[in-house]
């Protein structure tokens, strides 16, 4: 690994060791953008499930501190980047490197183009990347609904509709449906089915009973994908609904029945992304269930020779 690092700095691979640290910058990082953080250790193990520590995740340490990091995912054509500097070092020159790294690894693994996800109010960001050849491609929200200690609404099925958690047995077709839902979304590179049961089945976090199933009969209708804890709170991290039973409120019954979920278990917070540009109407119809836009970002893109 090699990169313009200023004096007195040095990068290195990342280990499983190093998530709490890394956590701890992202949280420096981002309470300086926004003002607040709730990111946690479990997060950062999260983001890193599917790339490689050894190849893809860099650290960068000096000052006796780690002062920046970031991670790289292969994404279909396009590889994904993610990266923060120690916000007391800024300007150092920190953020040029992780920029140069991530760019070598994305060259040498073919990729096309590279993205990185930046906060729309970190200015300083936007000027880096723009600086080096990126530009905006994309914006996405994270949209968040506090549920009170009051139970939430039930859910109201189209006739013939059930919901069930999921259960053995529901990988294929749960995948499958996640896959037809999002086929039609910007950017979706879709994994395959082992390396996503492994990323998602065999994870240590995995918990079925958040995970939701909809059948109209034999057939699956919607699922919803979820973790218990993520983001500071319940977090609906894929809810996707097949064309042919769209435009009939089974989106909105299944949000609603997250939230039941997620109120039982004693979560009040429920969050999810979503693109802005989403071509289902996503982002109405989680207004109309009384989510609302916490924050925004912008997704910056450089094409690669």
């Amino acid at each position: 690994m090699s990169s313009s690092l200023p004096d007195g700095f040095e990068v290195r691979s990342a280990t499983d060791d190093d998530a709490a640290a890394v956590a701890g910058l992202v949280r420096a990082s981002e309470h300086a953008v926004l003002g607040v953080s709730v990111l946690t250790e479990g997060d950062i193990r999260d983001r890193w499930r599917l790339s490689d520590l050894g190849e893809n995740v860099w650290l960068i340490h000096g000052d006796g501190q780690l002062a920046a990091a970031a991670t790289l995912w292969p994404y279909g054509d396009a590889t994904i980047v993610w990266g923060d500097v120690h916000p007391e070092l800024l300007g150092r020159g920190l953020g040029t490197a992780l920029l140069e790294l991530a760019e070598t690894c994305a060259r040498g693994l073919g990729a096309g183009a590279i993205r990185n996800d930046t906060f729309t109010r970190d200015e300083a960001a936007s000027v880096l990347l723009a600086g080096r050849g990126y530009r905006p491609v994309r914006r996405y929200y994270e949209m968040r609904i506090e549920l009170g200690d009051e139970a939430p609404p039930e859910p109201e099925w189209p006739e013939g509709l059930t919901v069930a958690s999921f259960r053995d047995g529901d990988g294929p077709a749960f995948h499958q449906t996640l896959g037809e839902s999002f086929q039609d979304e910007w950017g979706h590179a879709p994994l395959e089915y082992e390396e996503w049961r492994r990323a998602r089945l065999d994870a240590d976090d995995f918990d079925p009973e958040v995970w939701a199933v909809v059948r109209d009969g034999d057939e699956i209708a919607a699922v919803a994908r979820c973790d218990v804890f993520r983001y500071g709170g319940g977090w609906v991290a894929a809810l996707g609904v097949r064309k042919p039973w769209r435009r009939r409120g089974v989106g909105l019954a299944l949000l609603h029945h997250t939230f039941c979920v997620f109120h039982a278990r004693g979560e009040r917070s429920v969050g999810l992304g979503v693109d802005s540009e989403n071509p289902t109407g996503a982002t109405r119809l989680y207004e109309r269930a009384g989510m609302h836009v916490e924050t925004e970002s912008v997704m910056f893109e450089k094409k690669l020779a």
